[in-house]
Formats: structure tokens, sequence, C-alpha cells
């Protein structure tokens, strides 16, 4: 069932990345991040307020979260700043990159995860598996190589380096919720839903502090129908993703590549609606990574 749920959270992480390039299309990425968050929070603090006011109905649906300890909101708070780093990193990257590169580059999260998997997890891959891994770094060097016709210096470019950044963090993220989940014994539902509003809590000091000063001199903001969108399917991946990894049997290598599968879909719509250049190539090297993903899926453990 874990592997299920983990291509349901692929699926919609895939939309959720053509509406964040559609969000930040010349806009401002701080605010986009503020309201994004807000509208996941307004979704799941529903969950914290009625499993105090009303536990027995909520374990009814199976959406209770207990009271959690200090020491236990630390660490979701910790899992909080983890992430709003790796995500600004990202929505910056994502502002001034085609979404044909960021989306690849995204996906070589669980390269980053299966070394932490390995170290800390003791998970081990199979020859086939390793084979899978290699052929993915090779697809990511004819991803970088088709880039640099476009101008993008992997080596040289900014953005291009802080997208590695946040993939980076992305797979530290991973490694911690199978801490939290599988060793820690957080319940999905509680880690998601405190997440959320920790998330939320950051970035509108981050929104206060130091974008709102500075606005006049940065991007406008603007509104568009996809802002709350990246709220919304995000909720609805981390759902999915948090009760697959609350599963004992399931493997963060194996879950961490699944859903970066959702590159297909974000590469295939939003390279369309945004009419990224080199498609052809791209879609080839693209072609790489999920020939590479495949052998790390299917390979005999």
């Amino acid at each position: 069932m874990w592997l299920y749920l983990g291509i349901v959270s692929a699926v919609f992480l895939g939309l959720y990345d053509v509406c964040k390039k559609h969000s930040l299309k010349e806009n401002a990425v701080i605010p986009v991040l503020f309201f994004s968050s807000a509208t996941g929070t307004a979704m799941v603090l529903p969950i914290i307020i009625l499993s105090a006011a009303a536990p027995d109905a909520m374990r009814g649906i199976g959406l209770f979260t207990p009271p959690m300890t200090s020491w236990t909101h630390c660490l979701v708070f910790l899992k909080a700043l983890m992430v709003c780093s790796s995500w600004i990193s990202a929505y910056f990257a994502m502002k001034h990159l085609p979404i044909s590169v960021v989306s690849p580059i995204r996906a070589s999260g669980p390269f980053w995860t299966i070394v932490g998997a390995l170290l800390i997890f003791h998970e081990c891959l199979s020859l086939g598996q390793w084979a899978g891994i290699a052929l993915i770094i090779g697809s990511y060097l004819w991803l970088s190589l088709e880039s640099n016709k476009e101008g993008i210096a992997f080596h040289r470019n900014k953005w291009i380096l802080l997208m590695f950044l946040a993939a980076a963090l992305g797979a530290v993220c991973s490694l911690y919720d199978k801490y939290l989940l599988q060793v820690a014994n957080l319940p999905p539902v509680g880690l998601q839903a405190w997440f959320s509003l920790y998330m939320l809590l950051i970035v509108a000091a981050i929104l206060l502090l130091l974008w709102w000063p500075q606005r006049r001199r940065s991007t406008p903001f603007v509104w568009r129908w996809t802002i709350p969108m990246i709220g919304i399917l995000l909720i609805l991946a981390d759902f999915a993703y948090f009760r697959s990894l609350a599963d004992n049997n399931a493997l963060i290598i194996v879950l961490s590549t699944i859903r970066r599968s959702s590159v297909v879909l974000s590469f295939v719509v939003g390279g369309l609606l945004f009419s990224d250049v080199n498609r052809r190539r791209k879609g080839l090297a693209l072609l790489g990574v999920l020939a590479g993903v495949l052998l790390v899926l299917l390979a005999k453990h």
C-alpha cells in the first residue's frame, strides 16, 4: 500500500510544481510562499482544533492527532526550518530557470537521500539499483550539456546552484521524516498539521521582517489563482507521503525515488504551458532519468 500512496503523492507533486512555476513568473517569491502556506495551514488547522475539542469524532474518521510534548514540538519546528530553507531556495531558482531544467534537478533528490539512507538507516541497494543510480547521474550530466546551449552553465549559474541546494536540503528532510515517523513514532496527521502551522509562522516572520520593508524595491506581488493551489496540492501530496512513510516496511530510498517521478508530469505539462526551449533533447535526458528510476524500483533487492 505504501508504494501506491507514493505514486499518488508523486502525481500531486507534479501538479504542484506546475502551479509554482506559474505563480512565480515575474512575481515576488516570499508573498507567494506565504499565501500558499496560509492556504495549506487553513486546510489542516481544524484537525488540531477538533482533535482537542472532539477527539472521539476525529478518531472515528482517522484524523485524530494526540497532544505532543515540548520536545516533539521542537522536532517538528526543526523540520519546518529545514523545509522553509529548501523552499525559499527552490522558489527563487524556479523563478529564474525553465521548468524543464528545474524539475529534473529536483528529481536528483533521491540520490542524496540514498546516500543518507545508506549511512544512517543502513538501507542497502542491489547491483541493479546501483546501475539505475549511475544512469540517473549520467542523464543529469547530459541535461547539463543541453542546458549550456541555453546559456545556463550548471557550474556558474547561481540559480542552478541554489536549486541543487534546495534538492540537497529536501533529501535531508526526507531522511528526517523517516526518523520522525518510524523512530520517534509521530502520528502522520499530527506531524503534517503542526508542521504546516510552524511553516506559516516562519514564512510570516520572513515576510514582515525582510520582504515588507523592501517591497517597493523588489519584484511586485501579483495574485494568481495558482497560489492557493500550491498549498492545496502540497497538503494532498504530503498526506499521502506521510501515511506511506509511517509504514515500518517503507524504504525511504524507494519512496523518495517514486515521489520524484513527479518530474514526468511537471516536465510535460509545464514544458508545454511555459514553452521551454530545447524540450526534445531535454526530454531524451529525462527518459534516461526515468529509465534509471525504473531500474531502481524494479531491480531485485
